[in-house]
């Protein structure tokens, strides 16, 4: 057991290692070349979109559930531990320079989600209980040129997408909720795993509508509440923003080597920045690994650019907004130079914990205890979607899914209750393994994305047009 635990840890830092971060960073900078940077130019256009009126409603289109509904569902996917978590082990394995290379990973990163969105969008399927059908899987059989490269494609995205949502989007979910609901408030993980479970098979049993209300109304709420008990820990350190920052921004670039020990240390200083940073930002905001795509192909929509566009702002609002907010808190309150971070002893949850406390005692730690449950849980109903239309499409027909939904829900109590290590590192490769046929796929369709992008430049003009005559 512990030879096997070995080798897939070994196999996982390989694959999310230098080549997959170059492979994820490197197809979002060149698609934002090839798009001419109109992700980030319609960024404006895509938020009120998304947060709009109409974005509520099924009126334009055809699909399952509203606009914002496929957005608050695929955030309820990608705003998870990550947040919370993922930011504080990249701030202290990276140092606090991890952050800005999250920025980043986050700026190119959104015209991949963009153009997985999209695309997902423009070659979905009706299956045959009338519902959407759509994701990466979906775009590579029937958008690319070469249908059988693309069937095989296709097939094994949608096998790593099954794997994953056991693991990242379930297991390892569900185990945090208990793991820190026990260690703050003492309550038994048996019985948290009771509650999480039951409350998980009736949501998850209802199908992507059920899912889509739970997500549109608990999704916005928690993100408000973590952003707003953030803030409030930034306002009460703020003496300590400015040199918080500076030494994000150096820690990040600065020639300084560590240590004085020379270029050497520098680059490798920097090099550990830039790996912790780009690879939480990704875990984080899942930008390029195809899953959000899988939501969007749900939404009710007349244009898949326009969809594409709202499911966008995802990646903005977890990593610019949710992720910002909690480097911002570890980096004011000065928990990253304390012993218990240097030796070891304080790790993750417990850092992110320690830098709320400093603001707001006790308080501070429940609060955030209470954002990974609230996280944690909608990341598990989010993925049961993803895995769910993957599983679909593995046995090309819908009439297994229940059954699906069914098992999904009660392993939630298996991994509330069991720390599996083998299963977190083979979810993980899995979850890395998602991400090459996907980042292959719209490397191979860049052109087509550009092309759709400056196609809806038109509408977006006209749009701007009726509200200043308005």
């Amino acid at each position: 057991m512990e030879t096997l635990e070995n080798i897939l840890s070994t196999v996982d830092d390989f694959v999310w290692g230098p080549v997959m971060l170059a492979l994820l960073m490197g197809t979002g900078i060149f698609l934002t070349f090839r798009t001419r940077f109109l992700g980030w130019r319609n960024l404006g256009y895509a938020l009120k979109s998304g947060l709009g009126k109409e974005a509520r409603t099924k009126s334009r289109g055809t699909g399952d559930i509203s606009p914002f509904s496929a957005l608050t569902t695929a955030l309820a996917a990608t705003i998870g531990t990550g947040n919370i978590v993922g930011v504080a082990t990249a701030m202290v394995a990276g140092g606090p320079g991890a952050l800005v290379w999250m920025w980043l990973s986050a700026f190119f990163g959104l015209t991949s989600k963009f153009s997985e969105c999209m695309l997902a969008i423009k070659y979905r399927e009706v299956n045959q209980s009338g519902e959407m059908s759509g994701g990466p899987m979906y775009t590579m059989k029937n958008g690319l040129k070469w249908k059988r490269f693309g069937a095989v494609m296709g097939w094994l995205f949608a096998l790593f997408a099954v794997i994953a949502s056991f693991g990242i989007g379930d297991l390892t979910q569900a185990n945090s909720i208990t793991e820190s609901l026990n260690s703050t408030f003492g309550f038994p993980q048996w019985a948290t795993g009771i509650v999480i479970t039951l409350l998980a098979l009736v949501i998850i049993v209802g199908g992507i509508k059920t899912i889509s209300k739970v997500s549109q109304v608990v999704v916005p709420l928690m993100a408000v509440f973590y952003i707003i008990a953030g803030l409030l820990v930034i306002a009460i350190n703020i003496q300590n923003i400015p040199a918080g920052v500076v030494e994000i921004v150096k820690s990040a670039f600065s020639l300084e080597a560590a240590g004085g020990a020379g270029l050497g240390i520098f680059v490798s200083s920097m090099m550990q920045a830039m790996r912790y940073g780009v690879a939480r930002g990704v875990f984080s905001n899942e930008a390029g690994m195809g899953s959000a795509a899988i939501t969007a192909a749900a939404a009710t929509t007349d244009n898949h650019v326009h969809q594409g566009y709202i499911n966008m702002t995802g990646t903005f609002w977890d990593t610019i907004v949710v992720c910002t907010i909690t480097g911002l808190c570890i980096a004011s309150s000065g928990v990253l130079g304390t012993p218990d971070v240097i030796n070891g002893t304080l790790k993750g949850a417990g850092i992110t914990i320690a830098a709320f406390e400093t603001a707001l005692g006790p308080v501070g730690g429940w609060l955030v205890t209470i954002g990974i449950a609230l996280f944690a849980f909608s990341t598990i109903l989010g993925w049961e979607y993803h895995g769910e239309k993957a599983f679909e499409y593995l046995l090309k027909t819908h009439k297994y899914n229940m059954i699906y939904r069914v098992f999904f829900s009660l392993i939630v109590y298996v991994g509330a209750t069991t720390t599996l290590t083998i299963v977190w590192n083979f979810s993980d490769i899995a979850n890395a393994l998602m991400a090459i046929p996907n980042l292959i796929c719209m490397l191979l369709l860049s052109g087509e994305i550009a092309r759709d992008m400056r196609g809806f430049q038109t509408t977006i003009r006209e749009k701007k047009k009726k509200k200043k005559e308005a």
